[in-house]
């Protein structure tokens, strides 16, 4: 009776281990890690035995599913020529050159085109008409405009020669007439010392002095007119030096 025992108690431990599956995370197959939605690797339920195991973007690693690492980093030039690289993968590129990028943003950069900072440039081609590029900034090539002073030429008591200050002054006026559009009237002017007859002339004689410096200055005669006044418009009603000095002079009136 006692050995019936012994073999039956046998018997059963045998079927225990051929029937009862391992306990996790041990197993001897994929079912038995089904249940941890896992898989059977070399007796072991682990995440993953290949890639196709895991989700996408995703690769098998010491039976892990770990991200898949960049194919390139944004910059560098590991996805060769016509490729650029996007989201850390090699793409077909827009633009090689920033000619191709011209009225699509302006320039290529990392293989596509993007747009430039404004007034900025590679080459002159990236700039507007009338510029050209210089350093990296688009630069007008126009000349700067001339900066022209209308005020009234100056003489000496008596004097219808010009003063070395009149004609630097009369030098930086004539690109102006050159381009002025009209006529330009050289109105010659005096103050109250002397007869009105004597003035009338003297104012007269200033006026032309005036016009023929800037005519001697390449200024069209034609551009010019010469009037002169005399006493009889003062600049300033005074009657000492101050006023007097503001009264000798040609000013000069753009028709």
């Amino acid at each position: 009776m006692k050995r019936i025992a012994i073999l039956l108690g046998t018997s059963l431990a045998l079927a225990c281990l051929t029937a009862c599956p391992p306990s996790y995370p041990k197993c001897s197959n994929d079912e038995g890690c089904k249940e941890h939605n896992e898989v059977c690797v070399q007796g072991q339920c682990q995440e993953c035995a290949t890639d196709g195991q895991c989700k996408e973007g995703f690769t098998c690693q010491a039976s892990k599913c770990t991200p898949k690492p960049p194919e390139c980093q944004p910059g560098s030039t590991t996805c060769g020529q016509g490729k650029r690289c996007e989201a850390g993968k090699c793409v077909a590129a827009e633009c090689d050159t920033n000619t191709q990028c011209q009225g699509k943003g302006g320039k290529c950069s990392d293989g596509k085109c993007v747009q430039r900072e404004p007034g900025t440039c590679d080459a002159t081609a990236d700039c507007g008409a009338d510029e050209k590029c210089d350093a990296g900034r688009c630069v007008s090539t126009k000349p700067p405009p001339v900066t022209c002073d209308w005020s009234p030429i100056r003489f000496g008591f008596n004097e219808a020669t010009l003063t070395d200050e009149s004609r630097q002054h009369l030098s930086q006026l004539a690109d102006c007439l050159k381009q002025e559009q009209g006529k330009v009237r050289l109105e010659g002017h005096a103050d109250e010392r002397g007869t009105e007859e004597y003035n009338l002339i003297l104012s007269q004689k200033r006026a032309a002095s005036a016009k023929k410096y800037l005519t001697d200055l390449g200024v069209p005669d034609a551009k010019l007119d010469t009037v002169g006044f005399g006493e009889n418009k003062p600049a300033n009603p005074g009657h000492d030096e101050a006023a007097w000095a503001e009264n000798r002079r040609v000013e000069l009136n753009r028709k």
